[in-house]
C-alpha cells in the first residue's frame, strides 16, 4: 500500500483505497480501536484522493499483517477440509462446479480474523464453523438461492471470526455452528 518513498500528493489506486479500508476494518475486528473511531477513519480513507490523505487516515493503526493466503481450487467434484487443520489468514476457495465442504470445527487458528472468499459457479456448499463463532456474510453474493444461516451469539470475546466474500452462482451455501 503506502511507502515512505511514495510522494505524498501523488494520486492514490483503487487498490490503495481497498487495502487501507481493510486496515481499518480489521483493526476494528481486533477491538484496537472503538466503532465511532472505525467510521471516523473510513470517511477519511474514501475521502482520500493522495497519498498523504491516505497515511493520515491510517496513523497509529497497527501494521498490516498479511498472513498466509492459500487457495483451494477444483474444476469439478468435491473439495472437503475436516478434522484438525491450520486455517491460513486469508483462504480463497474456488470451484466450477461441485460441492464443498468446509468444516472449521476443529481447525486451528492463528490470526483472531479469517477471511474466506468463495468464488462458486454451480454446486452446494457447506460450512461448519466452532459453536461460538461470529461470521460476518455481508461481502458475500448468492445467485440463484438465498444463504442458509443463523448467526448465533458468541459466548465468549475471543471466539473466532469469520468474513465471508466473493460470489455463488448456482446452488445452494448452507452456514451452520458446531454442536460441540
Amino acid at each position: 500500500m503506502t511507502s515512505p518513498r511514495k510522494n505524498a500528493t501523488a494520486r492514490i489506486a483503487e487498490g490503495d483505497r481497498d487495502s487501507a479500508v481493510r486496515r481499518v476494518r480489521e483493526a476494528y475486528a481486533e477491538e484496537r480501536i472503538s466503532h465511532e473511531e472505525m467510521d471516523e477513519r473510513l470517511d477519511r480513507v474514501l475521502a482520500s484522493t493522495t497519498h498523504g490523505e491516505l497515511t493520515a487516515a491510517l496513523d497509529l493503526l497497527p501494521a498490516e499483517d498479511p498472513g498466509g493466503t492459500e487457495t483451494i481450487a477444483a474444476a469439478g467434484g468435491r473439495i472437503k477440509r475436516r478434522g484438525v487443520w491450520q486455517v491460513p489468514r486469508r483462504l480463497i476457495v474456488q470451484s466450477a462446479f461441485g460441492r464443498v465442504r468446509l468444516n472449521l470445527s476443529r481447525a486451528r487458528f492463528e490470526h483472531p480474523v479469517a477471511d474466506i472468499e468463495l468464488n462458486l459457479g454451480t454446486g452446494n456448499a457447506v460450512i461448519v464453523v466452532p459453536r461460538d463463532a461470529v461470521v460476518d456474510v455481508t461481502g458475500l453474493a448468492t445467485g440463484w438461492k438465498d444463504l442458509r444461516y443463523t448467526p448465533r451469539q458468541p459466548s465468549r470475546p475471543d471466539a473466532p471470526r469469520f468474513r465471508l466474500s466473493g460470489a455463488m452462482g448456482y446452488g445452494r451455501l448452507r452456514i451452520r455452528h458446531a454442536w460441540r
